[in-house]
């Protein structure tokens, strides 16, 4: 069966019924989140050598019986086993399709993929399985992510306003672990002890504790996609795969440039000039930026922005219906709006 909306529930309890799950996507930070909770759900700990045990998918290459017998072994000290399997991907969805079938042992077992196809072998073996669980884990929407901060400050005993909680949903989400470590950054910076408790975190705490390093390479991405920058925008977004940061959260930053912009825009066609239409944005564009944004807001009219928000739509689209590789796909759509946005640049 296929977990969507409720996959962080899942795996903070995972149903006693599954014997096995699969965490696959783009958001290797959620994906590692999830399978430490699963497991310590489960044995307790992730790193107990009598429950718990991991190894490559590779493995299983020259020696596919490990699959079975791990499943089917018995903890000494008592207690269910995690088995976790990392890195898999179509060509051991043979064997995880005949586990699913003789359902051997009581282990669950926990395995890791990178993004797969909806006809990949491996995906599909998990989500028409009835003992079986497939939670796909993308990056966060700004809903969920907002959640994310919260919880996480309000288990520190910290608050944030609209504005700051803003501010961090703009640029946090690409990676679920990359944005614990950037709010745990902040904890550090304003608490907790017993003097800062129920404290609230402002946009100047923000700035002071994260600045611009948390959104540095998307921003530099982003004006300069707007800007028509081509051969900027495409060294950045080498940089950024290459760290590991999600084509999806890329996209998604670009979507919401793209959104400010046309609400900008909205609010310039109502008689504010761009200066004052550009003050009414929350969170407000970070000061180093608001030449370059407001420039940007100038030269993108109406039908330009329609135009880039279907480039956006398409490419969403692609990545998550078709079997054309996420970042090919991502890459491709950036590449015809810095196209459009030089066209911007010669009205």
């Amino acid at each position: 069966m296929k977990i969507t909306g409720r996959a962080d529930a899942f795996a903070a309890k995972p149903d006693p019924k599954v014997r096995a799950v699969l965490l696959y996507g783009p958001d290797a930070g959620l994906i590692r989140e999830r399978l430490n909770i699963m497991t310590k759900s489960v044995a307790g700990a992730v790193d107990d050598p009598f429950r718990v045990s991991e190894f490559a998918a590779t493995v299983l290459k020259d020696d596919p019986a490990r699959l079975g017998d791990e499943a089917a072994a018995m903890s000494l000290t008592g207690g269910r086993r995690v088995v976790r399997v990392r890195d898999a991907d179509d060509f051991v969805g043979d064997l995880f399709v005949k586990l699913l079938e003789t359902a051997i042992g009581d282990s669950l077992v926990i395995v890791t993929a990178s993004e797969l196809t909806p006809r990949s072998k491996l995906r599909v073996a998990f989500e028409e399985a009835d003992n079986a669980a497939a939670l796909p884990c993308y990056a966060d929407d700004s809903e969920s992510l907002e959640s994310v901060i919260r919880g996480t400050l309000k288990a520190a005993g910290l608050q944030i306003t609209p504005d700051a909680l803003g501010w961090l949903s703009d640029r946090l989400g690409g990676d679920r672990e990359l944005s614990r470590r950037e709010l745990e950054k902040l904890i550090l910076y304003k608490g907790p002890d017993t003097k800062t408790t129920g404290a609230t975190i402002s946009e100047d705490d923000v700035l002071a504790c994260i600045g611009d390093t948390a959104a540095l390479g998307l921003d530099d991405l982003t004006y300069a996609m707007a800007d028509g920058d081509q051969a900027s925008m495409q060294r950045v977004f080498g940089r950024l795969t290459a760290e590991g940061t999600s084509p999806i959260s890329i996209l998604t930053a670009v979507a919401r440039h793209m959104m400010r912009l046309h609400e900008t825009r909205g609010r310039m066609a109502e008689g504010k000039n761009a200066d004052q239409a550009m003050m009414s944005l929350r969170p407000p564009v970070f000061f180093k930026l608001k030449s370059r944004f407001q420039g940007q807001a100038q030269r993108w009219n109406e039908t330009l922005l329609a135009r880039g928000l279907d480039i956006l739509m398409e490419a969403e689209m692609a990545a998550k219906s078709t079997d054309i590789p996420t970042e090919a796909a991502v890459e491709r759509a950036l590449l015809q709006l810095a196209q459009v946005g030089r066209s911007a640049g010669r009205r």
